[in-house]
């Protein structure tokens, strides 16, 4: 069974928000993207490794769910796991907290599908990064 990994943390700025006050929606996508990048070398499968072996990730889907609002001087941290295994494709739930209060603050559902450069089209899943996926997943129950 996998586990949560951390994979961001950050400070709200004031550049990050919006008129009303709260981090904008532009800038919780940015903190929940550099964590996606993460999650892999957390499992070991480095985009370094995918990239020289010629195999890509591309998001299908982002699902975005906002809980409570971050505001400027606030520190946020964000955690991931992998939830979902398919042929082509692959999910992981991201969630992120205030650092300082443990409340959780927004989650961030992202489906990767494999993708052939050459071809540009979808592609089957290495069977060796599937079982590490396997390995990794979390009780959706635990999401």
């Amino acid at each position: 069974m996998g586990s949560w990994h951390e994979t961001h943390r950050a400070v709200v700025h004031s550049w990050h928000c919006d008129h009303f006050g709260h981090m904008n929606v532009r800038h919780y996508c940015n903190f929940f993207d550099d964590a996606g990048f993460h999650v892999w070398s957390h499992i070991g499968c480095p985009h370094s490794e995918m990239r020289a072996r010629g195999v890509m990730l591309v998001v299908a889907r982002n699902t975005l769910n906002f809980v409570h609002e971050m505001k400027a001087g606030e520190l946020l941290r964000i955690e991931t796991a992998f939830i979902r295994v398919g042929e082509k494709s692959c999910a992981h739930l991201n969630r992120m907290y205030n650092v300082d209060t443990g409340t959780l603050t927004a989650t961030l559902e992202t489906v990767e599908v494999f993708f052939d450069p050459v071809t540009r089209i979808s592609a089957p899943m290495p069977d060796d990064i599937r079982g590490l996926l396997t390995e990794a997943l979390v009780p959706l129950e635990d999401g």
